[in-house]
């Protein structure tokens, strides 16, 4: 149906996030997306203002909403299972190709190739892409910091294999969030606000 594309948008806020760990607070789609899309448009500013690169950081925020929106038709796919084997992660990117494609078959003709870009940003800018992968980990990063911070212990090893994935992708921008930011997360809102 077409428009059928902006109340399936909605319905993100209905896939929960990390289904095989013991959650303290659980985390849909929608929250990630947003979260990450901040943290993508941080990215971007950082690139700009601290190492004088060009980016727009209007572009990654919008494209860094609908990075996971291939879910609302795949569901989450625990992370162990989608980066299995080679085999898996390739079944598992035609398949997210597929729902993508979909999902901007629904929408309107004449919105279509601004979703489409947004929609398809992944394959069609993997340079400014890194982007959003990098402030996508960060976000899965932070979640673990926080459920750590609850005390819950299910999410120390993962925190720490996001860590190292974070420093592996040698994106300085990504480093200068984790080391400015990523502490502050923790605070209480007073501590924040003084």
């Amino acid at each position: 149906m077409k428009g059928g594309f902006f109340p399936l948008i909605s319905r993100m806020k209905y896939i929960n996030r990390w289904s095989l760990m013991r959650n303290t607070k659980e985390e849909n789609l929608m929250e990630h997306s947003f979260e990450t899309a901040a943290i993508a448009q941080a990215l971007a500013i950082i690139a700009k203002k601290v190492y004088n690169k060009s980016v727009s950081h209007e572009i990654i925020a919008s494209a860094a909403l609908y990075h996971d929106c291939s879910e609302i038709i795949t569901g989450d796919m625990p992370t162990p299972i989608k980066y299995g084997n080679d085999d898996l992660k390739k079944a598992y990117k035609q398949v997210e190709i597929g729902a993508k494609n979909r999902l901007t078959e629904l929408v309107p003709d004449i919105f279509r190739d601004e979703y489409e870009e947004l929609i398809c940003f992944e394959e069609n800018h993997p340079d400014e892409y890194r982007y959003i992968k990098a402030a996508d980990k960060i976000s899965a990063y932070l979640k673990c910091l926080s459920e750590e911070q609850g005390g819950n212990r299910d999410f120390v090893s993962a925190k720490e294999q996001l860590l190292q994935s974070i420093k592996d992708m040698h994106m300085e921008e990504a480093d200068y969030f984790v080391e400015n930011f990523a502490h502050l997360y923790g605070k209480t809102l007073d501590e924040l606000t003084v």
